[in-house]
């Protein structure tokens, strides 16, 4: 045997290799890879949002003519497991656009993963602001960062509510303390008085350490308790201020206080307590009212902000690898710079201001639990009920 042709031999046997071990799509498919955390309160919600907004853009012919294909991996809300998750994506499944992240502290880790390895991200979920301030040329967020994600439970309290002191209770996290950090700031400029500001560490959540962490708050009572929390904590935290008779004002900033399982699971204890939001069907937005219906009829439960927040991930993606000239990196990029498009989420458009790069801006809601359901009550050009005060609470 020549040595050209063991030289072609070999070249015929990696062939064989890379053939087999690629993955087994069909050559129409147009693949977007999904950064999940399958173990997280919305990890279902969300992943049935992804697939209703795939089935919808293949019903309606897909990109360019060919079926989008969801492939997923989970980042296990790690970073070691960030970084393997976008590896599996673009290298073994062959994504040629990322969408997904949860947790703001791996997300972090995933979008210089991202940016590493040349692949466009839009984040869709994680808030921490450092995410769209950091350069990373690749990396989209379409959901409001962090810093923003109170903006409208401020203004509503500075218009309707007026308190005059508050105690913030927070997961010791990028994500909790972004919407501290940024609550602080607007009582010092607003001249409330902060009674307490009370961290604390998910890993010791319970009954008995949110009961010794709130102790101080009995005997300097605030309005208004501003909590950050995911859902478990959430529940918990509330079930414990309720039941040290507190005399405040609870308010959710977002996360697990818009779930619909927080009503099921704290119960009495949820009620008239108002929460940021970053969605609520009744908005108006276009398709928003025809997702939340889908969705409840296909599911038998009610979504959030995170179902539609996955949702539009798909739908804006899709739009900007249709209109894109071709699927390499740059062409993707310079397809979701020219995105500017009405979607159930909003108006969805990305820009740079203040700190930000690629960055999405949506206003923020309140919504109110009163009689187990969720009601808009700010701003009052979208509000679909009128704000309940808690009955022993009056409102300046």
């Amino acid at each position: 045997m020549t040595k050209v042709t063991r030289r072609f031999v070999l070249f015929l046997a990696i062939l064989t290799v890379f053939i087999l071990c690629a993955p087994r799509l069909s050559a129409q498919d147009v693949v977007i890879g999904v950064v999940h955390w399958g173990k997280f309160a919305y990890a279902e919600m969300m992943k049935n949002s992804y697939t209703m907004a795939a089935d919808a853009i293949n019903r309606a012919g897909g990109i360019k003519g060919r079926p989008i294909k969801l492939v997923y991996a989970d980042d296990h809300g790690d970073r070691r497991g960030s970084e393997t998750a976008v590896e599996s994506l673009v290298k073994r499944q062959g994504a040629v656009m990322l969408i997904g992240g949860y947790s703001s502290a791996n997300t972090l880790y995933t979008a210089r993963t991202a940016d590493r390895h040349d692949v466009p991200f839009l984040v869709c979920t994680a808030a921490d602001d450092r995410i769209t301030q950091r350069g990373h040329i690749n990396v989209y967020r379409l959901n409001p960062p962090a810093g923003e994600y109170t903006r409208g439970l401020q203004s509503f309290l500075k218009n309707r509510v007026s308190p005059r002191s508050m105690a913030i209770v927070y997961e010791n996290s990028p994500y909790g303390t972004g919407g501290a950090m940024n609550m602080m700031w607007f009582c010092r400029e607003n001249d409330i008085e902060l009674m307490a500001i009370i961290p604390y560490f998910k890993e010791r959540a319970g009954p008995a350490y949110f009961e010794r962490i709130l102790a101080p708050l009995k005997f300097h009572a605030p309005e208004v308790i501003f909590m950050v929390s995911y859902l478990k904590d959430a529940v918990q935290l509330v079930e414990k201020i309720r039941g040290m008779k507190f005399s405040a004002l609870l308010c959710g900033g977002a996360g697990g206080f818009t779930h619909y399982k927080f009503i099921e699971m704290a119960g009495d204890a949820g009620d008239r307590l108002v929460t940021a939001a970053l969605w609520a069907p009744e908005t108006g937005f276009a398709g928003a009212d025809a997702y939340y219906r889908t969705y409840l009829e296909t599911f038998s439960t009610t979504p959030d902000y995170h179902g539609a927040e996955a949702y539009v991930a798909v739908l804006v993606a899709a739009r900007a690898l249709d209109a894109a000239e071709g699927f390499k990196p740059a062409q993707i990029r310079a397809s979701l710079d020219r995105v500017d498009m009405e979607t159930p989420f909003g108006k969805v458009r990305f820009a740079a201001y203040d700190h930000y790069e690629r960055q999405n801006q949506a206003d923020t809601l309140v919504l109110q639990i009163v009689d187990g359901h969720f009601g808009c009550i700010w701003p009052e050009s979208l509000s679909s009920t009128r704000f309940m005060p808690p009955l022993y609470w009056k409102v300046r």
